[in-house]
């Protein structure tokens, strides 16, 4: 008879207790973003039994935790770790431990500096037995890539010891000035050990059988060279002495041979001569030596600035040759002073390229060279790239007798407004350097396939993949005759539509698989009418996209015989997981998991089936699992964030809607905490482009690079819808109010939003729609444009600073979509400009536009703020010193944070306004105050 009085207490206590711990939930400030963490460098071990990550917070010290993947709750954590690796025994794990960051600012405010500072020291743990050893003033590490449990340490310069005051009249020996540091070549165990003085670089082979290091030169000695240590039997042999600079050290794969390059000229030389050494381990000896009187393209010479590397089978040397200096009469004449000296840029309507693209490549030029191929058997050097054909694309591993190389000269002319220019294809002997066409004015990026027998390549142009045979020297068209598209549906600019991807190559270039939209094809080259569709059209017809996961970091062709892993992606609702069939396509695509999460990162152990995988959901944090190729059972074995329950947070709705002509369109409507549709909210509307896509994404509180972070303003009780964006050409200004505003007012349809108190924002391409929009309509009270375009008339003729490019590809074939030039559609660049409207304008406006911004002339804002001036309406221009089209700088990230939530709290809230809202910053008072305070 009292049970149920006494439960009715109970439950009564409880939902008291319940919603008492709710109203303790807070919302997120400004100061939570550093301490916000992140997990990188994620690792298992090749046998699976270890695996570890890198914890970090935005702002701080970060963490590595390392486990045994058979019992992961238990961790070994260490503190500042950074960069670790596993070593390729699997026994070790070993990184660098950064200084605590709090004690170098404290040490920076004392103007401390440079040797004053902290060193990083290195760790090495044992994971058996989870023993860890620490060495302190460590400059760099190595570890073999492959084979060996051995590590190479170079420590940082010895500090100088002060005089003792009993010493002070002592005579003092000053130690030669040198770049090189001790170096420790020791075994994990520390069993073996051997010590280097005045070592200036070194690497390992890749089997772990020997390391290569050089000598730095001492001051006034002429004592710099490189060593060889066989690590095997600890005898040290010098490979060569007495010369200035050593560089491009590298190992044959099966450590024959040792090549490296070197001068005898000095530093400061303006012409250097190098030679190409090839030292045989085996022999001890130095077989070849190549000099400027041994190169084959004319006038040419060794570049130390090309890369250095071998084939597979060690019997060809791939090198750099570099065209012969220079000499011009004008810059040679000692005659003239400095300042008599002219400077300035010619653009010349024939260059190829135009002189701001030119003097951002110039390093690039003064740095080119043309790949040549040495036979190490008979000492032959062939060139390979010419100045005619400069380009030439050497594989990951170099195991075929020829090499895909192209030229765009032809066509780079017309790089300025057309992005998508051809190339013309060559293949190229590796015995003879003979050139052979495959095709003039390409469409696309070559590659070879795996046996060499194909060369194929996306073609924009067809709209189609193709190959070219290399026995029959025939063109084949792969998808012309499978009765889907294969490029990208959904493109809506006026350039050629991109395409899905490839998937890799079967087992002696058998097939090839190809991406459509949603399924997977297996392609005979020999036979394309015969494709197969290994996710036999489940994909297409439930509206999955399933793509295959590469389970093999090192996979040069796909093994039929192995376990087929696809990743799957419903496009509607959002859902996320994997599948698994057969290379065959005889069985239907299996589902192993698939939830209304995100999963990406997957990460197989190559000796074992333990995989890892990332989760993650707009409230789920993006933590680690372990689990194995069924999915059964996955265990969480990070936990990022435990903060977060105590924060109000919110939630994500995925909106569907009807754009103006009909168009399905969907958004993302993220929700304040506990929302309440009878209750109104102010609503923030940011955009750029489609995110749908991303509606289990999770998204940290973080300083605003240039958007508004959603998950602050969320917190902080206000609706924010992401809607889709669907364009037709010609047309991105009234594109965007069709698909923008019909969102907006299905979600104020489903009730909650305060209409009265409507916001927008966006940044670049989302800033010019915001400036476009505000022209239009009056339903928002407040408005924030970062980086917008506001007169396209201008920014067509402007140039994107950051690549040196002309902006007019932009309107004619990209992103701008008007897809003709501005005296084609003049019409079309007028109307699609807000600038020519702006005396419509009603909305107050934040606009940010820094004054090194390399993607939109930031002359765009101050044309769009001066409008609004003149008009007498509300504008404010942020303007950060030095500063790119995002915001690289976290202190002015931080303020832009804070401005932006001023901003809006002030019109959407009726919060106070600021200081620098009201009052302005200025100019004698930059720098002294940041005016964030709140006015009366």
């Amino acid at each position: 008879m009292i049970t149920k009085p006494r439960l009715s207490i109970y439950l009564i206590f409880f939902l008291f207790w319940q919603s008492g711990f709710a109203q303790q939930k807070r919302s997120l400030n400004h100061s939570d973003y550093d301490g916000w963490e992140s997990l990188s460098s994620d690792k298992i071990t090749k046998n699976g039994k270890f695996a570890g990550y890198q914890i970090s917070p935005q702002e701080g010290d970060g963490r590595l935790e390392i486990f045994s993947t058979s019992s992961p709750a238990k961790k070994t954590v260490i503190h500042r770790a950074s960069g670790f690796s596993f070593t390729p025994d699997d026994a070790f794990a070993v990184g660098k431990i950064l200084p605590q960051k709090d004690s170098v600012r404290v040490l920076k405010l004392q103007k401390k500096k440079g040797d004053d500072l902290p060193k990083d020291s290195l760790f090495i743990m044992n994971l058996a037995s989870g023993q860890i050893e620490k060495l302190a003033r460590v400059k760099s590490y190595s570890i073999p890539t492959e084979k060996g449990s051995w590590i190479a340490i170079q420590f940082e310069k010895e500090e100088v010891k002060k005089k003792e005051e009993a010493d002070s009249t002592a005579k003092e020996e000053k130690p030669k000035k040198t770049d090189g540091t001790k170096l420790v070549v020791r075994s994990l165990d520390g069993t073996k050990s051997w010590e280097f003085e005045r070592v200036k670089s070194f690497g390992f082979a890749p089997n772990g059988d020997f390391l290569q290091y050089t000598l730095a030169e001492e001051e006034k000695e002429d004592n710099a060279a490189v060593y060889l240590l066989d690590l095997s039997s600890g005898q040290t042999n010098l490979i060569h002495e007495k010369m200035t600079t050593y560089s491009n050290l590298v190992f044959s794969p099966q450590s024959g041979y040792l090549s490296f390059i070197a001068t005898d000229d000095s530093l400061k030389a303006k012409k250097p001569l190098h030679t190409l050494y090839i030292y045989d381990v085996k022999k001890k000896e130095l077989g070849i030596e190549v000099d400027k009187s041994a190169v084959k393209l004319p006038n040419g010479r060794i570049s130390p600035d090309g890369s250095v590397r071998f084939s597979e089978d060690e019997s060809r040397l791939f090198f750099g040759v570099a065209e012969d200096y220079k000499d011009y009469a004008y810059e040679s004449d000692t005659t003239i002073l400095d300042e008599e000296r002219v400077s300035l840029d010619i653009w010349g309507w024939q260059d190829e390229e135009i002189q701001p693209m030119q003097l951002k490549n110039k390093s690039n030029e003064q740095k080119k060279t043309y790949t040549a191929v040495l036979d190490i058997q008979n000492s032959q050097i062939t060139q390979l790239a010419t100045p005619e054909v400069d380009n030439l694309i050497l594989e990951s591993k170099i195991n075929k007798d020829f090499a895909l190389a192209w030229t765009d000269s032809p066509y780079r002319r017309n790089y300025s407004w057309d992005i998508q220019i051809g190339r013309d294809l060559y293949w190229v002997d590796f015995k003879t350097g003979t050139q052979t066409l495959i095709e003039k004015n390409a469409s696309g990026f070559p590659r070879i396939s795996p046996a060499g027998k194909y060369v194929y390549w996306y073609d924009g142009r067809d709209s189609a993949w193709v190959a070219f045979d290399m026995a029959s020297k025939a063109k084949i068209n792969l998808t012309s005759s499978i009765p889907v598209p294969f490029y990208e549906e959904l493109h809506d600019s006026p350039s050629l539509p991109g395409n899905y991807g490839s998937e890799g190559w079967l087992e002696e270039d058998a097939a090839i698989l190809i991406n459509d939209r949603y399924d997977i094809w297996k392609i005979d080259p020999k036979n394309p009418a015969a494709a197969v569709n290994l996710t036999q059209g489940q994909g297409r017809s439930n509206l999955i996209t399933f793509r295959r996961e590469v389970l093999k970091s090192d996979e040069q062709f796909i093994d039929s015989k192995e376990t087929l892993i696809l990743s799957a992606f419903h496009e509607k609702t959002k859902d996320n997981g994997f599948y698994t069939t057969t290379y065959d396509g005889k069985s239907a695509p299996k589902s192993l998991l698939m939830t209304p999460h995100r999963y990406y990162g997957l990460t197989k152990a190559k000796e074992s089936n333990q995989v890892m995988v990332r989760r993650s959901t707009y409230q789920e944090n993006p933590d680690l699992y372990l689990t194995d190729l069924s999915f059964k059972n996955l265990n969480k074995v990070s936990n990022l964030n435990p903060q977060q329950a105590g924060v109000k947070w919110g939630s994500v709705e995925l909106v569907d809607y009807l754009a103006n002509d009909g168009t399905p369109l969907q958004g993302l409507l993220f929700k304040p905490e506990g929302f309440d549709r009878s209750k109104k909210y102010p609503m923030m509307v940011y955009f750029y482009e489609r995110n749908s896509d991303g509606l289990h994404n999770y998204r940290a509180p973080a300083p605003s690079r240039s958007t508004i972070n959603i998950p602050f303003f969320v917190s902080n009780d206000y609706l924010v819808f992401v809607p889709d964006i669907k364009y037709e050409l010609g047309l991105p200004g009234p594109s965007a109010f069709n698909c923008i505003i019909p969102g907006v007012q299905t979600v104020i349809a489903k009730g909650g939003v305060d209409t009265e108190n409507m916001a927008i924002q966006g940044q670049s391409w989302g800033g010019y729609q915001v400036a476009y929009l505000i022209t239009q309509t009056n339903m928002f009270k407040a408005a924030g444009a970062g980086a917008p375009v506001v007169n396209m008339t201008s920014a067509y003729g402007g140039i994107r600073w950051g690549t040196g490019m002309s902006r007019m590809f932009q309107y004619e074939q990209t992103q701008s979509r008007i897809g003709g030039t501005l005296w084609e559609k003049p019409m079309y660049y007028l109307e699609n400009s807000p600038l020519f409207m702006m005396d419509r304008v009603q909305t107050p406006v934040l606009i940010m536009h820094n004054d090194e911004d390399g993607a939109v002339p930031w002359y765009q804002g101050i044309e769009m703020f001066m409008a609004m001036k003149r008009l007498n309406k509300p504008a404010w221009l942020l303007q950060y010193n030095g500063e790119d089209h995002n915001l690289t700088q976290r202190k002015n990230a931080k303020d832009l944070s804070i401005r932006l939530s001023q901003f809006f709290d002030h019109y959407l809230k009726g919060a106070p306004a600021p200081l620098w809202m009201t009052e302005g910053l200025p100019a004698v008072e930059k720098g002294r105050t940041l005016k964030y305070e709140l006015a009366d």
